[in-house]
């Protein structure tokens, strides 16, 4: 298969126990990858700098911000959206662009796999990719990709505090299929084991419906930091 012209785009902020093993599973023949970073103060930007990943500094931390701020420098046709934690099948370059030459596609994504053993998350991954799969609604740990012209005509990600990437999906979903590839992502564990599987999922749903019954973005982060 041809290789693609394809940007991952990772926002970053305080990623140094992650960001290296992430990097070194991207490389790929027609793969540009740019970090985005949103204030770190730990040495994430320098083992970036250091594997020769280009590295831009966000003009005002938040992931949307960052994310858009990649895509307004990627050189490629595609992109893809990839969380510090999370890596890709190592055939990726070529899952992209055979999810996104299915017909109608508009974007697409991986289903979830979580980096542990806990029984709970296997039952969290089943209905994180039902979801995906039937609903048509990934979220930004699932390594979101599109082509670049459809990114930027539908304005990127709203500079929200929180939910950008349940947004941005909700938009796609009005002009065509958001489909999943047929390899996972591996993501880690860590946000449900700080506090644990069940309460995690809870906080989770709360911030959904909270959004769904029009709490605003800024007043949902109040409660997810407070619930962290």
């Amino acid at each position: 298969m041809v290789p693609i012209d394809l940007c991952v785009i990772i926002p970053v902020l305080n990623e140094a126990d992650t960001i290296a093993l992430t990097l070194q599973s991207l490389q790929a023949t027609g793969v540009e990858i740019i970090v985005v970073d949103g204030g770190s103060t730990d040495n994430t930007v320098e083992i970036a700098q250091n594997m020769g990943i280009k590295t831009i500094l966000s003009p005002e931390p938040g992931r949307a911000m960052q994310m858009n701020t990649g895509a307004k420098y990627a050189t490629g046709n595609i992109v893809l959206f990839l969380h510090a934690d999370t890596q890709l099948p190592p055939n990726y370059p070529q899952l992209v662009q055979e999810t996104l030459a299915k017909p109608n596609t508009i974007a697409g994504a991986f289903p979830l796999k979580i980096n542990s053993q806990n029984p709970l998350l296997r039952l969290i991954e089943k209905g994180i990719n039902a979801r995906s799969r039937f609903l048509q609604m990934p979220y930004g740990d699932q390594a979101i990709f599109l082509k670049k012209a459809t990114f930027e005509s539908t304005g990127g990600f709203r500079n929200l505090p929180i939910m950008e990437d349940f947004q941005f999906i909700r938009t796609l979903k009005k002009k065509g299929k958001i489909r999943l590839a047929t390899a996972n992502v591996l993501t880690s564990a860590r946000r449900w084991e700080k506090l644990g599987v069940i309460k995690t999922t809870f906080i989770n749903q709360m911030i959904i419906l909270g959004y769904f019954f029009g709490v605003s973005p800024t007043k949902l982060k109040q409660w997810y930091s407070h619930w962290h």
